[in-house]
C-alpha cells in the first residue's frame, strides 16, 4: 500500500513539474524557450553524480568487508548511474540542437560527458570479462572507486577550463541563482522529484537483490 502511495505521489509531482516547466515557469533572459529543457537536463547530470558516488561507496564497502551483495549493490548503482547519464546526454543534445544547430559538436561540456560515458562503460565490460565472483567483484569495485574520481573532474572542472558554448549556468560557481521566483520553485521541485525517483529505483532494485540472494540460500 505504501510503495503504491508512493508510486501515484512521484506520478502526480513529475506531472506538475512537466506542467510548471512549460505553462507556469517564465523564461529565462537569453535562453527563451530553451529554458524549458533546464528543468530536466540538470537533474538528469546531478543524478549521475550522485548515482556513481553511491556506486563508489559501496565498492569500498565492498573491499573493507568481502561481501557479495555490496558488489551487486554497487553494480546497481552504476547501472542507475549509466542510465541518467544517457538521459543527461540527450536533454543535453536537444539543447544544443535547438541553441547550436547541431545535436553533437564536440563542445567541452559534451566531451567531457562522452569520455565519462566511456569510463563507466569500460565499468560495464570488465564486468563482463571476469568470470570468476571474487576476483570480478574486487577488480570492479577498484575500477569503480578510480573511476569515481574522474566524475568530479568531467562534470565540473574540465566544462569550466576550456571556452565552451555551453550557456552561462542560472545557478552559478559562485552559488548566484539568476532565476525568478517561479523559476526557482519549479527547478527545485524538478531536482527533488527527480531525486525521489532514482532513491526509489534504486530501493526497488536493492529489494530485488536481497530476495534474489534470499532464494540462492534456500537452494543451497
Amino acid at each position: 500500500m505504501v510503495n503504491k502511495l508512493l508510486k501515484i505521489g512521484l506520478f502526480l509531482i513529475l506531472s506538475l513539474v512537466i506542467i510548471g516547466a512549460f505553462i507556469y515557469a517564465p523564461l529565462a533572459k537569453g535562453l527563451g524557450e530553451f529554458t524549458r529543457v533546464l528543468y530536466f537536463h540538470v537533474p538528469m547530470a546531478w543524478i549521475t553524480v550522485v548515482a556513481f558516488f553511491i556506486g563508489a561507496v559501496y565498492s569500498i564497502l565492498y573491499l573493507k568487508k568481502k561481501e557479495h551483495k555490496y558488489d551487486l549493490y554497487a553494480e546497481t548503482a552504476n547501472q542507475l548511474g549509466f542510465l541518467f547519464v544517457v538521459l543527461a546526454t540527450v536533454t543535453g543534445s536537444i539543447w544544443a540542437k535547438m541553441s547550436w544547430g547541431s545535436f553533437w559538436n564536440w563542445d567541452p561540456r559534451e566531451t567531457s560527458i562522452f569520455i565519462l560515458m566511456l569510463v563507466y562503460a569500460a565499468y560495464f565490460a570488465l564486468r563482463s570479462a571476469v568470470e570468476q565472483a571474487d576476483r570480478r567483484a574486487s577488480l570492479a569495485a577498484v575500477y569503480d572507486i578510480i573511476a569515481f574520481v574522474t566524475v568530479p573532474f568531467f562534470v565540473f572542472i574540465v566544462p569550466r577550463i576550456y571556452a565552451s558554448l555551453h550557456p552561462d549556468p542560472l545557478i552559478n560557481t559562485q552559488g548566484k541563482i539568476h532565476m525568478s521566483p517561479k523559476m526557482q520553485l519549479v527547478f527545485f521541485t524538478s531536482l527533488f522529484s527527480y531525486t525521489m525517483v532514482f532513491v526509489w529505483m534504486l530501493i526497488m532494485r536493492i529489494k530485488m537483490i536481497k530476495l534474489k540472494l534470499k532464494l540462492k540460500e534456500m537452494e543451497q
